[in-house]
């Protein structure tokens, strides 16, 4: 019988029939038709036909087993299944040769083109020339090996944990955020994303952040900063007599800071910047981006409270007050400051709202103080010097959808391990700053999320835009979080609990111990879930087929995996069709395609607004921390979807907001022409490297 096989580099592999037989069944599934019991009865035919021909003592290659499938096929009169066989060969080898002629990168784990190019580019080890020194699974590898060391602290193996962590992250099951993967093993060593610096009033105290700021970025963290308590433009500064300029002058230097600190050299700088409604200069922050290319490297959000969206929805007033005097300056109609913010996020995409008293109501350590500010895309509400590493869990891979279900014991071990390898993270990481070490492992927040949640509810077959998939949200939050909180309690037991676990809200709700003070978050998972090859975080599609730049001018047509299975199945696939979708990234405008098609393969622009605010609050519902959410307008969007999003957002307990309407900004990496200029132009909806769903502007993609 047939033992070793040889790969197309030359190395000998142990044979393995279920691969012929899974790669026969994707061509059955690929036409529709077939069953798992006709691709083994064809595999045991080609198997049969391989000994035949090689024997015991030569050694078959890849090729010439799949030359033998596609004769057996073909024998057997199964010409449709041979000829979806042939063509997933050729795009195989197209895009191997992408792979090594472009890329130059080793692929052992069988990505996408365009997540290698983004591996090579951001996270892969190179030598002092530039080049690649390590594959995507020896990336993984040195992660898990570095953060299974924590282990040893708590006299543990750590072999046990590296090869836990190690096979959960190279079957993409779950990714840690960025600087874990770039920094973990490396001299860098710094690996959590989230930070918020404060900002007190004073020359010393404002030029501090800006250093501190510029040590975090470039170890490949993002920052948040409340500018609240800067006193305002105009108002006395004793010590020289002077006129303070106030805190969006400020913003700028730290704006043009950023401009000149790569983040680790790989990515640029990420800012949120925060200011309190009740300030004098809210207006002047409010438009601060109305001219673009202003503040590039910020995100702004609007810190207001619960009487301020009372105010604004009922025709009351709101007083502005210097923060340093505490006296009250001037009052406004609290609806002309509302429809201020309102027209500024349609016309720029900011300011998003930060709804300050949702955020404090779950603050788990409240006697250590307010928080004031979030990391840059206002998932991650942290107190002053605090950090925060994330990671998500890849849904689509806990996806069965023959049972038309979660694999609910796999998810459960997947949350398990991942909070294991989050909560070491805290214990080998090197923190930037001592001020950051020490509250964090005080705290020991964490931020377990997901990613691909509009690929499980295709494979479920779900719209995104149903009650359905909202009860849905719920149910999968709900668990991940009490699996969660389970292995923290699992973990405080054996290690004991975070530092001010005393002083925290947990004892109150009935908890005797935990490891960590937050445990969920869900992130904009931009380039980690490139890798993954799914959407980011719990965004909609962004389009059912589109085009990607890849690199160097290299443009490959990405089609939805499970949209094509399905238009194969039902026999109205064409490549051509792909290529008129990918005009729009929409089928809604698309003659002859089936209604229930269209009802589930919806895009971002698809989907009602309401619905996406929706979806933000379902999950919100099960997350400590908060979730990161674009709620994507259409160009055409009247600002009442912005004054509704709003208002909705902060009934449902959302705890912050951000909307984007498509085409309000000039810089975007992700273009979809309008209809009308389609039909002139022909050109396809296109996506740069690292877009990966939600705000298609460039500073949402940290």
């Amino acid at each position: 019988s047939v033992k070793f096989i040889m790969k197309r580099d030359g190395r000998l592999e142990q044979w393995k029939t279920e691969k012929i037989t899974q790669a026969i069944l994707k061509a059955m599934k690929a036409v529709g038709i077939g069953s798992p019991t006709d691709a083994e009865r064809i595999t045991g035919k080609v198997v049969a036909e391989v000994e035949k021909r090689f024997g015991a003592e030569r050694i078959p290659t890849v090729e010439d087993v799949q030359d033998l499938v596609e004769e057996t096929l073909m024998r057997e009169g199964l010409t449709e299944v041979a000829r979806a066989y042939i063509v997933y060969r050729q795009r195989r080898a197209e895009i191997r040769d992408i792979k090594k002629q472009l890329i130059g990168v080793k692929d052992d784990l069988k990505l996408s083109v365009n997540a290698l190019s983004v591996l090579k580019r951001r996270y892969l080890l190179k030598d002092t020339y530039g080049n690649v020194i390590e594959t995507p699974s020896q990336m993984f590898r040195r992660v898990a090996r570095a953060i299974a060391q924590a282990d040893k602290l708590y006299g543990k193996d750590p072999s046990k944990a590296e090869e836990r962590f190690h096979r959960l992250m190279k079957s993409l099951e779950f990714l840690p955020n960025s600087p874990t993967l770039m920094n973990a093993g490396t001299e860098m060593g710094q690996l959590s994303a989230c930070f918020v610096l404060p900002v007190e009033d004073s020359i010393e105290a404002i030029f501090n952040a800006i250093k501190y700021m510029a040590v975090i970025h470039k170890s490949g963290g993002g920052t948040g900063f409340s500018f609240s308590r800067l006193r305002p433009k105009g108002d006395v500064v004793k010590s020289t007599g002077g006129i303070a300029s106030g805190p969006v002058s400020f913003m700028r230097i730290f704006d043009v800071s950023t401009d000149v600190i790569k983040q680790g050299g790989r990515r640029r700088g990420a800012n949120m910047g925060i200011l309190d409604v009740h300030h004098p200069d809210i207006v002047e922050f409010i438009t601060a981006k109305r001219i673009e290319g202003a503040f590039t490297n910020f995100n702004l959000s609007v810190a207001v409270d619960d009487a301020f969206m009372e105010a604004a929805e009922k025709g009351g007033e709101v007083s502005l007050i210097n923060p340093r005097t505490g006296q009250e300056v001037r009052r406004l109609k609290a609806s002309s400051l509302f429809n201020l913010i309102i027209n500024m996020a349609w016309a720029t995409g900011d300011p998003g709202l930060v709804f300050l008293d949702g955020i404090n109501r779950d603050n788990p350590t409240p006697k250590l103080g307010r928080i004031e500010a979030t990391n840059p895309c206002g998932e991650q509400p942290l107190l002053p010097y605090e950090s925060c590493n994330l990671g998500s869990i890849n849904l689509a891979k806990m996806v069965r959808p023959e049972k038309g279900d979660f694999d609910w014991d796999r998810l459960r071990e997947a949350v398990r391990v991942s909070i294991h390898f989050l909560d070491n993270v805290i214990d080998v990481n090197s923190f930037p700053l001592p001020q950051i070490a020490e509250i964090t492992r005080a705290n020991r927040k964490i931020g377990l999320g997901i990613m691909g949640w509009a690929e499980s509810l295709l494979r479920l077959w779900i719209p995104y835009n149903s009650e359905e998939a909202l009860k849905l949200a719920e149910k999968v939050m709900s668990f991940i979080s009490s699996e969660a909180r389970q292995m923290s309690v699992e973990l405080a037991e054996e290690r004991g609990p975070f530092s001010n676990f005393d002083e925290s809200i947990w004892p109150s709700r009935g908890l005797h111990t935990l490891r960590n003070a937050t445990l969920t978050t869900i992130a904009p998972t931009g380039t980690i879930s490139i890798l993954a090859g799914v959407t980011s975080g719990i965004e909609p599609l962004f389009a059912v087929t589109f085009v990607r730049n890849v690199l160097e001018g290299t443009k490959l047509l990405e089609v939805n995996q499970t949209f094509e299975e399905e238009a194969r199945k039902r026999g109205f696939y064409s490549r051509d069709l792909m290529l008129q979708i990918a005009k729009t990234g929409s089928i809604q405008q698309l003659p002859d395609t089936p209604p229930d098609i269209k009802e589930v393969f919806v895009t971002a622009l698809d989907i009602e607004p309401e619905w996406h605010v929706r979806v933000q609050a379902a999950f919100q519902k099960h997350v400590d921390n908060a979730v990161s959410k674009t709620i994507n307008l259409r160009y055409d969007a009247p600002l009442e979807d912005v004054r509704k999003a709003f208002l909705l957002a902060w009934k449902l307990k959302c705890k912050g907001i951000t909307v984007y309407r498509y085409g309000s900004k000039k810089e975007q990496v992700l273009t979809i022409r309008p209809l009308e200029v389609k039909a002139v132009l022909e050109e396809p909806v296109t996506a740069e490297a690292e877009y990966s769903g939600g705000c298609p502007a460039d500073m949402c993609l940290h």
